[in-house]
Order: structure tokens, then sequence, then C-alpha cells
């Protein structure tokens, strides 16, 4: 999962129809494979889901672990810099850059809220 940044917004996606948590908003990401690292799944998530590429701060700037009724899934964000590529979307329903103070005006699933709380505190004005 990433919290991508461009012109000081954060790069937010709706989930598409017929999947899990269905037009819930998330930051953007996906399942680790086999002898990848969280950085490495990353970029290759956002390539496959948005085709865009970033600049990965590779120190994790929050984690959390949320148990859904499916199963439990852990939730590392990165403050990742758009180096280019508009996004496309391949599996959201949309997708929307907002200010940090403009983070609660969407639903949100659930794994997501707390680490849009936070983005929300430590940045109130601009990232």
């Amino acid at each position: 999962m990433l919290t991508s940044i461009k012109d000081k917004k954060i790069l937010c996606c709706q989930r598409g129809p017929g999947r899990a948590l269905a037009n819930l908003w998330e930051f953007p990401g996906g399942k680790i494979e086999e002898h990848e690292t969280k950085v490495v799944t990353l970029a290759r998530e956002l390539d496959e889901e948005l085709k865009i590429s970033v600049d990965i701060v590779e120190d994790a700037y929050d984690f959390c672990r949320y148990e859904y009724d499916f199963g439990f899934v852990n939730l590392t964000t990165f403050i990742c810099h758009l180096k280019y590529g508009e996004p496309q979307l391949t599996e959201h329903l949309q997708y929307c850059w907002l200010y940090p103070s403009q983070l609660d005006q969407l639903e949100w699933a659930p794994a997501d809220v707390p680490t849009v709380k936070k983005l929300m505190s430590e940045f109130e004005g601009d990232l």
C-alpha cells in the first residue's frame, strides 16, 4: 500500500465492483509474492494496477493489521512520489488526488482508516 504524493496530494483509489470491499476507497498496493520485498511488491503492483512509476521512501510510514471476516490483512504504508505516468484504471473504479485534510471525505476500507487518520493528523495542512 502506498501514500503517493503529487503536488502535495495523496492518491486514493476506489475498489472496483465484484471484489471484496467493492466501492470502498483504499491506498493502492497489493499482495507480496514469494521472494519479493515490500518495496518490490509495491513497485510491481503500481505498474500492474495503475501503470505508474514512483520513487518509494524505503522506510515504512505506517503498519496496521486488520481482521476482516475473510481473514487478516497486514498493511505497510510507504510514502512515495510520482515519477511519471497518470494513473490508468485497470482494477479500480476511479481515483482521485486529495490533500490530507480532505481524506475523510471518502468511505475508506476499514484497514486503511488508521493510516488516513495518521496522515490527517500529521499533515493537517500540506505534505
